[in-house]
């Protein structure tokens, strides 16, 4: 006879309520910027995405769908409080796109932005990045923002 011990089973929350429940303790940060802990994965991201104050949070999840429709299978991460987006193709060879939210909107970095046509209209003083900023009420050319992920997705990542 064998000696068997009961164990509770853990109760594991689905992801997406997961992502709230995390979201929910999330401090914000300077601009309304959300504090997730850097991990790798779609539930982080969600969790930021579920902490981002106001109308930026619905930004914030047309910016996901968006990006996970152009690139089937893509890389997610949260890096220093923000979501971070990887080609599935090159595994550990980078990011091509973040995220970030600032106090009037949600700028959207592209790595690689100055090899993308057209250039996203948002300088760096980072040579290679270019922005796109997202203010309250903006239409997003989703078109567009699809076409510049296609292209990012496509080019070497950053390694960070």
């Amino acid at each position: 006879m064998t000696n068997r011990t009961s164990k509770k089973s853990a109760k594991v929350a689905p992801p997406k309520k997961a992502a709230k429940l995390v979201a929910a303790k999330a401090t914000l940060l300077a601009g309304g910027n959300p504090q997730i802990a850097m991990a790798d994965g779609d539930g982080p991201v969600q969790a930021y995405i579920a902490a981002m104050p106001g109308w930026k949070r619905g930004v914030g999840r047309r910016l996901d769908a968006l990006i996970v429709r152009a690139v089937p299978g893509v890389r997610k991460a949260v890096k220093w409080n923000s979501p971070f987006y990887g080609s599935p193709r090159r595994q550990g060879q980078g990011w091509f796109l973040s995220f970030h939210c600032l106090t009037k909107y949600v700028k959207v970095g592209f790595f690689r932005g100055t090899s993308l046509i057209p250039l996203p209209p948002g300088e760096s003083r980072q040579g290679e990045v270019r922005y796109l900023d997202i203010y309250e009420g903006d239409q997003l050319d989703e078109a567009q923002f699809s076409a510049w992920v296609k292209q990012a997705s496509q080019l070497p990542g950053e390694i960070l």
